[in-house]
């Protein structure tokens, strides 16, 4: 026999014996491993608030209050509790308890109050304070009422505009 007829014979041999064999009884073994995922959320939120407007028709001779309000927005990661405080703003002289706006002469001053409850709600006070508002976060904007009221009977107030700045501060 040939060396060329021998070729033939021995792969028409290894043709015949590879038949009898699946594709996967050669294939490569495997191997796996788990491995752990993990995550923390924190306790996130985001304040807005919008402007707190008295009507311009106070007459502060009149023992009659006049009451106005306003929105806080906070958003909060759901779950989350938050309070928020408010400060006593920036005039002269005016304490959480005691509110006051100023005169555009810079020394006039009107007393006017806030609450979370109504108009003669308990006082909104600052971080740490009582008759703050509270609530718990659920990933949505929730909108907070802050109610004000100027007094009456205000005697020594003048004519003109008067104006404050309140920081509203949010704690989670």
């Amino acid at each position: 026999m040939n060396s060329k007829t021998l070729v033939k014979a021995l792969a028409a041999v290894f043709a015949i014996a590879g038949a009898g064999f699946g594709a996967d009884t050669f294939a490569a073994g495997t191997a796996t491993s788990a491995f752990a995922v993990s995550a923390e959320v924190v306790s996130a939120c985001t304040l807005s608030s919008s402007a707190l407007t008295f009507s311009s028709a106070i007459n502060v001779m009149s023992a009659t209050p006049v009451d106005a309000n306003s929105t806080l927005t906070a958003t909060c990661t759901n779950l989350s509790g938050y309070t928020i405080g408010l400060n006593a703003g920036t005039s002269t002289g005016a304490t959480v308890a005691a509110r006051k706006m100023t005169h555009t002469n810079g020394t006039t001053l009107l007393a006017y109050g806030l609450s979370a409850v109504s108009s003669v709600g308990a006082n909104w006070e600052d971080t740490g304070g009582a008759g703050l508002a509270t609530g718990t976060g659920d990933g949505a904007a929730q909108s907070i009422t802050v109610y004000g009221r100027v007094p009456g009977s205000q005697t020594t107030a003048i004519v003109g505009a008067y104006s404050d700045t309140i920081t509203a501060t949010i704690t989670f």
